[in-house]
């Protein structure tokens, strides 16, 4: 499967996935690092598991922010490699039952170096994307409630302070307990915690805006706005709600920006209908629609 990819510049990306291997080539070339592959084709996928960016582990929402800073920021993924496998390392030292203390400060020192850089450009982006998402909610949830999300980092103060004062703590768990790994994002819906009180429409709609949220981010940093792949989600927004992504949708018709979304109904907003072009999948066979 290959595609022509013209942003700031031209690209040739192609996917080979069999049984045997897979590849990904950008311009006839196989590459071999995940960071050699962010930024040539910018997409932000919806989904129905976007629900669990409010529902799931905090694990999903550090992801949901790493992923965005990958996608804007190259020195971001290099960093974030840099930084799982020093604790993936120092972990390791603290399985064993002695360990050289000399070197788990080596490790200790690594570790707060580059998890203090991961915590500054985290406290950088939240606030932009918060803001982003407020608006969004509103569109979609037709101003019902005011939405915001807020960064809460692990470390409160200090980090090499509080990863030393944290070693009772580590001999007892055998692994590194403080640090930007276990950071955390709060949803919250008029200061109340939308995980504990938010409905499950609440919830659905706060998930569409972090991903709408996403898309706008990455139009102005980029400058061209990225790939929306929007896998069937329109079946569980009400009408009211479907029409609140319009605006997203329009500007991104405005920017010659492409949108691929599959349904099950043509449940998407009557506006929106007049400008697509249908394709309906049968029994694994693809035929065009006129309409």
């Amino acid at each position: 499967m290959g595609s022509h990819v013209i942003g700031d510049s031209t690209r040739d990306l192609a996917l080979y996935w069999s049984v045997a291997e897979r590849q990904i080539t950008i311009d006839g070339e196989p590459i071999k690092a995940l960071s050699d592959f962010l930024g040539a084709l910018r997409a932000v996928v919806f989904c129905t598991e976007d629900l669990q960016l409010v529902k799931g582990t905090a694990r999903i929402r550090r992801r949901f922010v790493d992923l965005l800073l990958s996608q804007t920021e190259s020195a971001y993924l290099p960093l974030l490699e840099r930084y799982t496998r020093t604790l993936r390392s120092r972990n390791a030292l603290l399985k064993r039952a002695e360990s050289d203390p000399g070197v788990i400060e080596s490790f200790s020192q690594e570790l707060v170096r580059t998890g203090n850089d991961i915590i500054r450009r985290r406290e950088r982006l939240l606030p932009k994307i918060s803001a982003l998402a407020r608006l969004a909610y509103r569109r979609i949830a037709n101003d019902a409630e005011e939405f915001r999300f807020v960064y809460q980092p692990h470390v409160k103060q200090d980090f090499a302070m509080e990863l030393a004062r944290s070693q009772p703590r580590e001999l007892r768990y055998r692994a590194t307990v403080v640090g930007p790994h276990r950071d955390d994002i709060a949803m919250m819906l008029d200061d109340r915690n939308a995980v504990q009180f938010g409905s499950e429409g609440q919830k659905r709609s706060i998930a569409v805006s972090l991903k709408m949220a996403q898309a706008e981010f990455l139009t102005g940093i980029i400058g061209v706005p990225p790939v929306l792949l929007i896998d069937d989600i329109m079946g569980e927004l009400d009408m009211k709600r479907r029409t609140g992504l319009l605006p997203l949708l329009e500007r991104l018709h405005q920017t010659r920006g492409q949108v691929f979304m599959t349904c099950t109904d043509e449940n998407w907003p009557r506006e929106l209908g007049r400008r697509l072009h249908r394709w309906q999948v049968t029994d694994g066979t693809v035929r065009g629609v006129n309409m």
